[in-house]
């Protein structure tokens, strides 16, 4: 069984698990009649569907030169990058017209790596689209129509009010075969550990999604997008009544990044590492069955320490909000933003008590001062900056308090056909330590024609030796 992401050229494999969270306890209405039972939905639809549009993506890129190319294959061997002469990708999804101004939402991947976007509105309209915002972290991405009018705008609704068992229908492109309507219900909510992006809390629903359905609507009976279509989970590809949604609370977030004009979605900080809490764990804290985040570290002068939290702690809720694993504390704790406080709900020697986190940005300190790493070196094609919260919360790397880490990487480039990836921390260099880029810019320029590098990767440490 696999998760497909639901973007027509892309597949990838993952393991399904989760749990229920909490839902807002509103009054719902059974139908009491077969008259009620055959009444259509479309209303919804027309109300809904011209808001919805199709997403096409490529990339085109261009031969290397072939005189470098031979060079790095002598220096490298046969990993040496280079690029067949008119290589092409592309893409295909659907999108959200959310603003009459021309943003659409629509998922990451489906234009991830992508250079040119275009997207086709439902009355067979064509318009060239910039990509104002991509959020990895969360799948989403806000483009912005050029000289687009006269364009239907969807509400964003409120994804905390489902409950499992809402009518919901899903919106798309599947197959490429044109706008398609589907209909089910919420399967489950607050979904975790699927595997689709950073921030793991989605929305299952059984209304039939397939490729092609990635950055469709949700909808909900009030004609409001309640989340933006992502993944399947499928043995084949096609649904079998297993799909997962992005709740419009995130993309909200995402979206109000985008519209205040910045190119990256700015997060909360809270200073502290945590993980979940087994029956292990919960028995020694006291509790009735596993819930809550463990506290196992608390970063000097972050926010959580200065609100009081210690190693040790259990959070068991976030304003009010019961999160049960990382997962679901990052999605609330997220959705407070960078401005106020946070009342954590806090079980420490068996006592709750609330402790108020001041919601703050992650900071950036020391300065990035970025390092291209230079031609004929391992480290042509990535980009080298200095570690600080902010960098390691960006690439979800531990904060350590020095060193050179890897932000960004050229496809097909020589660092990384050598192996590297972002959020590599460069240890050292021929046995010469990093603390910070203007090392890595000496010990690189310096170098001849022999490397021995040292990398930190997800707590492992390893040494490569390159060399002609």
């Amino acid at each position: 069984m696999r998760l497909f992401l639901l973007r027509l050229s892309l597949v990838t494999a993952a393991l399904i698990s989760g749990l229920t969270g909490a839902q807002a306890q509103t009054q719902r209405v059974v139908p009491e009649s077969k008259a009620q039972v055959q009444l259509s939905f479309a209303p919804v639809v027309r109300q809904t569907a011209g808001s919805v549009v199709n997403v096409y993506a490529s990339r085109s890129e261009k031969r290397q030169n072939g005189a470098m190319e031979e060079y790095f294959r002598r220096f490298f061997g046969d990993n040496a990058p280079g690029v067949p002469r008119g290589r092409s990708q592309s893409s295909l999804g659907s999108g959200v017209i959310v603003d009459p101004s021309g943003l659409v939402i629509t998922n990451n991947h489906v234009i991830e790596n992508m250079n040119e976007v275009k997207v086709a509105l439902a009355d067979r309209r064509e318009f060239a689209a910039d990509i104002l915002l991509r959020d990895q972290r969360t799948d989403i991405a806000v483009l912005k129509l050029k000289d687009a009018t006269n364009l239907q705008a969807i509400e964003l609704g409120d994804s905390e009010g489902l409950q499992v068992g809402d009518i919901v229908l899903a919106i798309g492109n599947p197959f490429g075969v044109g706008q398609t309507v589907t209909q089910g219900i919420v399967s489950a909510l607050a979904r975790t550990q699927v595997g689709i992006s950073d921030y793991q809390f989605f929305i299952q629903t059984d209304a039939a999604i397939n490729p092609g359905n990635s950055g469709g609507a949700l909808i909900d009976m009030n004609g409001r997008v309640v989340g933006i279509n992502t993944a399947i989970y499928s043995r084949s590809g096609g649904s079998i009544g297993i799909g997962f949604a992005v709740p419009a609370s995130m993309v909200k977030v995402v979206l109000n990044s985008a519209k205040g004009g910045a190119k990256n979605v700015v997060r909360p900080w809270l200073g502290a590492r945590l993980q979940p809490v087994d029956g292990d764990i919960a028995n020694g804290l006291g509790l009735e069955r596993p819930t809550g985040v463990l506290v196992t570290a608390v970063y000097d002068k972050g926010p959580a320490a200065e609100a009081g939290l210690k190693r040790g702690d259990a959070i068991l809720m976030v304003d009010g909000q019961p999160v049960d694993n990382p997962d679901s504390f990052g999605y609330r704790f997220t959705l407070k933003g960078t401005q106020g406080e946070a009342p954590l709900t806090v079980l420490r020697g068996g006592k709750q008590t609330t402790l108020k986190v001041k919601l703050t940005p992650p900071p950036e300190n020391p300065k990035r001062e970025p390092v291209q790493g230079r031609a004929r070196t391992p480290f042509a094609g990535a980009t080298l900056v200095n570690m600080s919260p902010a960098v390691a919360d960006e690439l979800q790397v531990e904060v350590a308090d020095d060193g050179v880490i890897v932000a960004d990487l050229e496809d097909r480039s020589v660092a990384a056909s050598v192996g590297f990836e972002k959020g590599d921390q460069i240890v050292a260099i021929n046995g010469e330590r990093l603390t910070s880029t203007k090392d890595a810019d000496r010990l690189i320029n310096r170098n001849g024609g022999y490397w021995e590098i040292t990398v930190s990767r997800g707590g492992r440490v390893f040494t490569t030796v390159l060399g002609r």
